[in-house]
């Protein structure tokens, strides 16, 4: 529970420094895309805080692959 609150106040640290600039310059992609990567880390900080196991990214991407793979493999042979 305290690693959640760490990592929150961590967060509102990070939001309060960088989104101002980024409103003034009227980045709008750019804060969208920093603010949907902060949360996917919040959510993975906040995860490990509280013991889940994440799995490694080549898991997804090989779970992604392999019907693609499926579907190709015969066509080259």
């Amino acid at each position: 529970m305290l690693n959640s609150i760490g990592i929150l106040l961590l967060t509102a640290a990070i939001v309060w420094y960088e989104v101002p600039s980024l409103l003034d310059k009227k980045y709008k992609k750019e804060l969208l895309v920093f603010s949907i990567l902060l949360a996917i880390g919040v959510v993975l900080g906040i995860m490990l805080g509280f013991g889940v196991t994440i799995p490694p990214p080549t898991k997804l991407v090989k779970f992604l692959f392999t019907p693609l793979t499926d579907l190709i493999a015969p066509l080259l042979k």
